[in-house]
């Protein structure tokens, strides 16, 4: 088969190694704790290879960076609230990194109240992208197009029973449509569709679905241990189906969880394989990372890491002392920003970012083209 890669307001902390002299302040909430806390964390890792060495360097024009996080333990309110501490009380410049779909969805009313940019949500909602957020900056690729091609790659390759599992919230309504969008367009149907309740699926009722429509595959639309614990319980069951999620669980800390379960499982990516290393971007990031210890890298923080080069750009071009306003009109000229081999282009009527999916199988315990 051919691989085809496809601050809770009480808590507040810094980001990174920033002394007193940081005088450039952005907020990030996101689930630090919880389900999806493995990769949020790696993300987390791989933005701050960035800011580390900007900071080290005297900051962007002399100022140095300072993100402000709080955790919202993947819950909704909890992240709208932490986005109105962050703008309200702590005044930062912008807002950084979200994650989740509703989760920055419920972002979006306090960031065009203050007129504040979210820069780089780890979401690929299409509802981030179409219409046009106007303080909403994307860098990842959209789900839609990550399921579309997922689905296009099983059919590919002859499976024809394909079942698909989706959360029941407004990501796993988007990647649905994507999902859905592969399947009409090769004149095919799901073998299988389950819907899986956000906080507690009922894998007793999920898994009987796939296995009676005899799944040769299953895309499973869902968020860290929810996704785990459903392929988990699909193997228990007996099925050797191939699980395709999506890179919302494209973390090292997604495959230790499966362990042995992380078997014929492949998780779709919107940057490059993070061990090609001729690829400007990732020989840049893992230099930063081997001069901290770290000898490898995994899809999350290669996201956190351009993320963050898209964050400082914007900064740079916001000039000294940047304001909210400076920011969101810096972000609107980035036009061909190479990335690394990578070009993230916006305008007032266009915040897409990169265009680019791919897929990656895990074996070994490692993503692997």
């Amino acid at each position: 088969m051919k691989n085809v890669r496809l601050l809770c307001a009480a808590g507040l902390l810094a980001f990174g190694a920033v002394n007193a002299a940081a005088q450039i302040l952005i907020g990030q909430t996101a689930g630090m704790t919880g389900s999806v806390a493995a990769s949020v964390n790696e993300t987390i890792g791989g933005a701050k290879l960035v800011i580390d060495a900007v900071n080290a360097q005297g900051g962007v024009h002399g100022e140095k960076i300072e993100i402000l996080r709080m955790d919202d333990a993947f819950d909704v309110k909890r992240a709208s609230e932490n986005a109105r501490v962050l703008i309200e009380e702590k005044k930062v410049v912008a807002l950084f990194m979200s994650r989740g779909t509703p989760h920055s969805q419920a972002i979006i009313p306090w960031l065009d109240k203050y007129d504040v940019a979210l820069i780089g949500p780890s979401t690929g909602a299409m509802v981030l992208h179409k219409p046009v957020q106007k303080n909403v900056f994307n860098v990842r690729s959209t789900y839609q197009r990550e399921a579309e091609k997922a689905v296009q790659h099983l059919l590919t390759i002859g499976m024809t029973r394909i079942g698909v599992v989706y959360v029941t919230d407004s990501f796993g309504q988007d990647a649905l449509e994507g999902a859905m969008a592969g399947f009409k367009k090769a004149g095919a149907t799901p073998a299988a569709l389950a819907p899986a309740d956000r906080e507690k699926p009922d894998y007793a009722s999920i898994v009987p679905k796939l296995t009676a429509a005899k799944a040769q595959a299953v895309v499973w639309i869902g968020s860290g241990l929810a996704v785990v614990d459903g392929v988990k319980a699909l193997r228990a069951a007996g099925s050797a189906a191939q699980v395709v999620t999506l890179s919302n669980n494209a973390s090292s800390g997604f495959i230790k969880q499966l362990g042995e379960a992380s078997s014929s499982v492949i998780v779709t990516q919107v940057f490059p394989n993070e061990r090609s290393i001729g690829q400007p971007m990732v020989k840049e990031a893992l230099s930063l990372a081997r001069a901290k210890g770290q000898n490898e890298l995994s899809p999350a923080a290669l996201e956190g890491f351009a993320s963050a080069k898209v964050l400082v750009e914007a900064l740079r071009r916001a000039g000294p002392k940047p304001t909210r306003a400076r920011v969101v009109a810096a972000l609107d000229t980035i036009r061909n920003y190479d990335l690394g081999g990578l070009e993230v282009s916006y305008s007032p009527t266009d915040h897409s970012g990169i265009d680019f999916a791919d897929l990656s199988i895990i074996s070994d315990g490692k993503f692997k083209r």
